[in-house]
Formats: structure tokens, sequence, C-alpha cells
């Protein structure tokens, strides 16, 4: 028998950082109003969520509390901590399905705002295909944080990153370096190793702690002053911007870095190849380089691949911008910075060495001296992967018509046939240019045998990495990216009974 009773509707509610008073009007009238409230507890202990709403739920209000069975720790569940905790909210929304369906109004509260960093999420997933839900967006924590410490967090154009203190140490100093205003949450026992991720990131001096946001105990100071044994899990970092702390930008090409006048004592520039991924395909004369340099320039992805350190400043921009970042490092080098220009593989090929270059021949940087750092390139790494298919004469080149027309490539690609070379082929397709590496196939098969060999290298040294052997004939080109470097033999690469690829020294 069909029930007709009307499901009931499904709120969560924000509370906000803690003071009932900056409840929202909506959220206090939802809480007021519904039949059931229900609130997350933590293991021990009573509901914060609750005492925050406590002035407004009535006497005769159904509650359900939703305690966690753990927080942190070991457990006996066979799935694990993830395992006990995913059965607890199926458990939690089967109880609050069993009052949607009986068609009473639900209230599950959260402090802060439902979706950031909340517990509300998880029956948001379970409910809201199924019941009508509305969510009460409540004032997150950082705001009251900020408001308490009476300090702009950031202006103008200002980039703000929140961040999990829960984060690996290296990567969470990568990310403060890499922004402007910042907040850190999640701390408790994370509050050590945030705190030299923040001196890494050289952004301590405009670190603030601050514990129990919008409470009656509120309490900030500077987070170097705060003892690491009385951190509790209701407290945050506020960064301030760097356009209040007077930082250098790190965009290439804008009017601060320009504006300097160079200085005669310029610093030598680095132009540094950090090989295809791997920290042990970088060389030690690289990492010598990186660790004492004062600036990092380059395209982002690189950039993020130098550990920070205090006093590194990072200059991360987009990926065809290598003019404007060669600019940027000059500039600082002929003010006596000490800069390296970091590239993936090996910077000279088809990296941001010859970027500097052209932009050095501008006579503002005949002073500056520029030294090339070799790293291993990605040709070398498809290729040792692969065996020893550039054991003799080989060509390299680029599908990209960014910089040369297609005319240019299409030339010589039927040369370097025509020479019955070995071809290691870079950026062989992207979004905008899907179709060149089917257009190049074409062409290649008009000079070489169906069966010629091809490696397809992708992500090699990352933990994505696959190797693909082929022919020319029977090559994939809609799963070409890239991310891939393609091998194409000669016509005397040769395959082992094991699959390993080789080129014969010699020619006959």
């Amino acid at each position: 028998m069909t029930s007709s009773v009307t499901p009931g509707r499904f709120y969560g509610v924000g509370l906000g950082p803690g003071d009932p008073e900056l409840i929202t009007l909506k959220g206090a009238r939802v809480i007021r109003e519904a039949d059931v409230v229900a609130y997350h507890a933590g293991v021990n202990k009573q509901s914060y969520a609750r005492s925050i709403a406590a002035g407004l739920i009535g006497s005769g209000v159904l509650e359900e509390e939703l305690r966690y069975p753990i927080t942190t720790g070991t457990t006996n569940h066979p799935g694990g901590y993830a395992g006990a905790l995913a059965d607890f909210y199926e458990h939690s929304a089967a109880r609050l399905a069993a009052h949607l369906d009986a068609g009473r109004t639900v209230a599950l509260l959260a402090e802060g705002d439902p979706l950031f960093y909340g517990s509300y999420m998880y029956m948001h997933d379970r409910l809201s295909a199924r019941y009508r839900t509305e969510v009460v967006p409540g004032l997150p924590a950082f705001a009251a944080a900020t408001a308490a410490t009476a300090s702009p967090l950031v202006r103008q154009s200002d980039v703000l990153t929140v961040l999990p203190g829960t984060l690996p140490e290296a990567e969470l100093a990568r990310r403060l370096a890499d922004t402007d205003g910042a907040i850190i949450m999640k701390l408790g026992r994370t509050f050590p190793a945030v705190r030299r991720a923040l001196a890494a990131a050289g952004r301590l001096s405009h670190a603030l702690y601050v514990e129990r946001a919008s409470h009656p105990e509120q309490r900030w100071m500077p987070v170097a002053d705060v003892a690491e044994n009385s951190v509790p899990y209701l407290s945050l970092i506020v960064v301030n911007g760097d356009s209040l702390n007077g930082r250098r930008s790190r965009i290439p090409g804008v009017e601060a870095a320009a504006s300097v006048e160079p200085s005669v004592n310029a610093a030598e520039l680095l132009v540094v190849g950090l090989g295809p991924g791997p920290e042990g395909w970088l060389t030690p004369e690289a990492m010598v380089a990186l660790s004492d340099v004062a600036h990092v320039v380059g395209y982002a992805p690189y950039v993020a691949r130098v550990p920070q350190r205090e006093g590194l400043q990072r200059h991360a921009s987009g990926n065809t911008v290598e003019v404007d970042r060669a600019r940027h490092a000059l500039e600082l080098a002929s003010r006596g910075e000490r800069v390296a220009v970091v590239s993936g593989g090996d910077a000279g090929v088809f990296g941001m060495a010859a970027a500097v270059f052209e932009v050095a021949q501008d006579e503002r940087f005949n002073h500056v001296p520029i030294r090339v750092l070799p790293g291993v390139s990605a040709v070398q790494a498809v290729a040792a992967r692969a065996g020893a298919p550039i054991g003799a004469d080989f060509a390299v080149m680029s599908l990209s018509d960014r910089l040369k027309p297609w005319s240019v490539i299409d030339a010589r690609l039927r040369a370097v046939a025509d020479a019955d070379l070995v071809l290691a082929i870079y950026n062989p397709a992207s979004r905008a240019r899907p179709d060149q590496i089917a257009v190049a196939r074409k062409v290649l098969l008009e000079h070489r045998c169906a069966d010629t060999v091809v490696v397809v290298g992708r992500d090699v040294g990352r933990a994505e990495e696959s190797l693909t052997l082929t022919t020319l004939g029977e090559l994939d080109t809609d799963t070409i990216d890239m991310k891939c470097l393609l091998l194409v033999g000669s016509s005397a690469t040769r395959v082992t009974s094991s699959g390993r690829v080789w080129t014969p020294r010699w020619v006959r």
C-alpha cells in the first residue's frame, strides 16, 4: 500500500562560528519551526552545534543526536576509520530519513557554514536526492576570526586560499608561498607542523592565531607566540594578503618588478632543468642551485616541484607566457637577486633556456650572466623505459604550431622520415589541436612501413606512468595527448622477445 504522507523537508542550517547572535534570521526561523532538530556530537562531548542554537529549540521538538563512534585513533571496524565513519553516516541518514518519511521537517545544525568543512555534507550527499532540501548558509569561522583581529584579509587582486592544517608540511608550505592571503583550519595536533610550514614559506611574521572566534573566551595572538600544546580544535590561522604586507608580486611582467632600476651588480641567472618528474631524476647540481636561490620563476606545475623553504619567493605563471617569465627573471637578476628559472625535463629542450636568451638580447640585460643547468629530458626518460631506441642517430620535434607554421612541421616530418631517423615527438596533441598527431602519422606512413615500431610514453616517472608498444600502422591517435611523448623507430629499430626496444648503432 502506498503511503499518502508527504515527505518532510530537510534543512542544513549554518549556525556561524559560535556566537548565537551571529545565526542568520532565516536560520533562527527554520530552527524554531522544525519538527526535528538534529546535530552531531563528538565522542564523550556535548554537541557544540546544539549549544549554539539551544535558545531556539522549543521544548516539544524532537531531537536527534548523531554521536560519532570515533574521532581519531584506532578502531576495530573491518573497514578501518573510513569504514567506521561510512557506517555511521549511513545509520545517521537512515534515522533522519525515518522522520522525513513521516512528513516531519528536519533541521540539521551545522557549525559555521553547512557546506564548508562540515559534517552536514555527508547527510546532504545521502538525503538531498530523495527529499526536498534547502541549505541555509552560515557565517564561516574565518570571517569571525578576521573580524576579531580587525585586520583586512585580502584586498584588490589578492588571492585567498583556505588550507587544512592536515596537509603534508611540505605541501602546506608550497601552497602558502603561492598565495596572497590564507586561512589555515584543522589545527590542534597539526599546529607544530603548520608553524614550521609558515616559517618555510616566509609567512610566519604575518600569521595570526585565533582561538574560539566570536566566543566570550575568544583570544588571538601572533602564531609565533602560541604554545604548541595549547591549541584546541576550535582555532585557526589568518595570514594577511600580500598587498597588505608589501611583498613583491609573484606575477611576471607586473609594474612593481619593471619599475626598479637594474643594478650594475647583477646576480647570475640560473636556468634549471628539473627532469621529467621524480625527485630522483633531479641532478645534484640542480638540487644545490635551488637550495641557494631567493627566487624561483616558472610554469606553475614546475615551480610547485621546488621544495619551499624560508626566504624563497615563488613566481608561478601560466603555460604560454615564456617571454614574460624570462623577462621577469632577468629583471630580478639585474637587481642583484639570486634567481632560478625552472623548466621540466631539460631546460634546453623545448624549455625555458631559449626564451631566457631571447629576452636577454635586450641591452638592459647585457650585464646579467646566464648559466643553464642540464636536466634529464623526457625523451631520455621514455627511451630508457623502453630500452635503447635512441641508440643511434635520432631527431627530436615538437608538433606544436604555436611558434612555427604547420607547413614547417610537415616539411621536417618528411625530411626526418626520408632520412630514416628515429623520431621523438614532443607536444603531440592538445585540446586546441587534437588532430595534428593523426596528420603527422599519415605523413610518416607515406615514407615509413606500417610495421615501424612506435613507443608511447605517458606520464613517465610519475605514479600514472604507462608505456605502450605499438606500430605506426596500429597507433591509436585518439589516445594521445600532451602527457605523451612518442618515439617512432627507424627501419632498423627492433623489439626483443621480452618487449624491449632498441636501435642498432650501425647502418648497413
